[in-house]
């Protein structure tokens, strides 16, 4: 098992990152699935032969026989539809050694488009990346590749859920480090100030997202980086108002490593952390450390502000390795512990409330309450592992202070209702009996906690899967948590992510009926 920041928390499939898009897709008859196919865009060598049927080099996908397996309905109950986007793949776009981006494979996109239309798919989501539109030069924007992408969108009569993406996604492949980097001016300034990056206890950057102590100084080339969020967000909308409420009807806001509001306190892409580590708090830039100083002057105890826990071990320690989240003194259950965490959370909790303000006030005339034409959206990540520990130590390096006795999601989600926004949370394909029990995992009572304060604040939920599942136990765990009609709060679901494995043959005749499972008020 394997994590990844650049794509959620949690993939087991290296396979993520490669190119997913049939070369071709022929529709047979345009208003029924039973005769599709596809001609693999990929290369042999990525295609298991057993998931397909193979004439001519082509993969011939039929659902006669599967639907004629499928168990039908038996529970009379009506129950509601929740609409499903399907995550586009991180190399639609190509960046070259000087920085400029091309949209590369524009046909084969075209077709999977068409596909997902037919299925039943909603709509797609698309990362904005940062790196990409603001490239070169602060304020200069260049929207034309997303102008290009969203028409296609359009055209193919999908919706768009629009993440607006502060992060890089820089990840290893079979090719070397690929992917879209932070803005090369921004890197610029990082090369000589690498304090504009979060910090782990041994000076480890993280160049993924920049640290939240610069929000509000400007060593951005004169702006904070809450202005250039702000400056980028205005100018978003400013250049597809005509789409919003209309294609676009989902905006998530990018809020730290991989969009999510976190620390990234668990790097796996760079080898420092592996599952099941507890991580490492990520404080020590001299922005975050100068920030600590003032809060332990503040109530007394400037010797608390040096730096951050001592003995709460290392990215890949387990919890009985770390005494800070054993208990005793020193520890999280200590006074000085429950100051670290309640500063640490809360500045991340400060950092989400500023960004989330600022993107409200611009959307303001999209999210009116009695007629909102467009969602606003927060992402969270899914800290399953240590859960059923006192201490939840993977969940307090990231920056939620959770543990046995005290909701450390009840205070993000009364800040999100503040601003309206709805919270887009993983896991929902993952069980307890399919993780590791050595590792106090549980998905389901995670799921289960944010589905209480969610609801406690009047927060509407987003469901993603955090591994890529195309089996039926995975998609109808899927349905079940996001359609079951106790589940109100859950809106809308991200399917993470279009892969080269989606149009495989069982993969393809799994996905349909789940896609009409969610559409549809009766379960298959």
């Amino acid at each position: 098992m394997a994590m990844a920041e650049t794509g959620g928390l949690l993939s087991r499939y290296p396979q993520l990152g490669r190119s997913c898009f049939p070369k071709q897709v022929r529709l047979q008859k345009i208003n029924h699935l039973h005769s599709f196919s596809t001609t693999p865009f990929f290369r042999n060598h990525f295609v298991d032969r057993r998931l397909v049927s193979s004439c001519n080099n082509n993969c011939i996908i039929s659902m006669d026989a599967r639907e004629k397996s499928i168990r039908k309905t038996v529970n009379s109950k009506r129950h509601k539809k929740v609409p499903v986007y399907v995550m586009l793949p991180v190399d639609l776009f190509e960046m070259g050694p000087s920085g400029n981006v091309t949209f590369k494979k524009m046909k084969p996109v075209i077709s999977s488009l068409r596909a997902l239309k037919l299925a039943g798919v909603h709509g797609v989501a698309v990362e904005v990346m940062w790196g990409i539109v603001e490239c070169f030069s602060p304020m200069i924007y260049d929207w034309s590749l997303y102008k290009a992408l969203f028409r296609l969108i359009s055209d193919a009569g999908l919706k768009l859920h629009a993440a607006l993406s502060f992060h890089s996604d820089m990840r290893w492949t079979v090719k070397g480090k690929q992917g879209v980097s932070l803005p090369l001016w921004i890197m610029e300034i990082g090369a000589r100030n690498k304090h504009i990056y979060y910090q782990d206890q041994k000076g480890m950057t993280s160049g993924d997202y920049l640290t939240l102590g610069v929000d509000n100084l400007p060593v951005l080339y004169t702006r904070s980086a809450l202005q250039c969020y702000e400056d980028f967000i205005l100018s978003f909308v400013n250049n597809f108002d005509h789409l919003i409420g209309d294609v676009i009807q989902e905006i998530s806001i990018g809020l730290g490593p991989s969009g999510e509001l976190r620390y990234p306190a668990h790097p796996f892409a760079d080898g420092r952390w592996m599952f099941p580590g507890i991580g490492e708090f990520q404080c020590y830039d001299k922005y975050m450390l100068a920030d600590l100083k003032i809060a332990a002057r503040q109530i007394g105890k400037p010797h608390w502000g040096n730096r951050g826990p001592q003995n709460a071990g290392d990215y890949n320690s387990s919890p009985s390795e770390a005494p800070f989240f054993e208990g005793g003194e020193g520890s999280f259950l200590s006074e000085y512990g429950h100051f670290f965490l309640d500063w640490y959370s809360g500045r991340l909790i400060e950092h989400a409330d500023h960004i989330l303000g600022k993107a409200a006030r611009i959307l303001k005339k999209y999210l009116q309450k009695n007629h909102p034409s467009v969602t606003l959206v927060a992402k969270l990540g899914g800290i399953y592992w240590w859960y059923k520990t006192l201490s939840h130590p993977a969940e307090l390096t990231a920056g939620y202070y959770n543990t046995e006795t005290r909701d450390g999601y009840d205070p993000v989600t009364s800040m999100l209702s503040r601003h309206g926004a709805a919270l887009q949370f993983p896991c929902l394909e993952m069980v307890d009996d399919e993780t590791p029990s050595l590792y106090d995992c549980s998905p389901e009572r995670l799921f289960k906690q944010i589905m209480d304060t969610s609801k406690k604040n009047f927060v509407h939920l987003i469901g993603r899967n955090t591994n890529e599942r195309f089996d039926k136990d995975g998609l109808w765990q899927i349905h079940a948590n996001s359609c079951h009609p106790g589940n109100d709060a859950v809106r809308s679901f991200t399917f993470f992510r279009l892969t080269d494995k989606f149009f495989w043959h069982e993969n393809w005749n799994n996905f349909i009926p789940f896609i009409k499972m969610m559409s549809t008020n009766s379960y298959y």
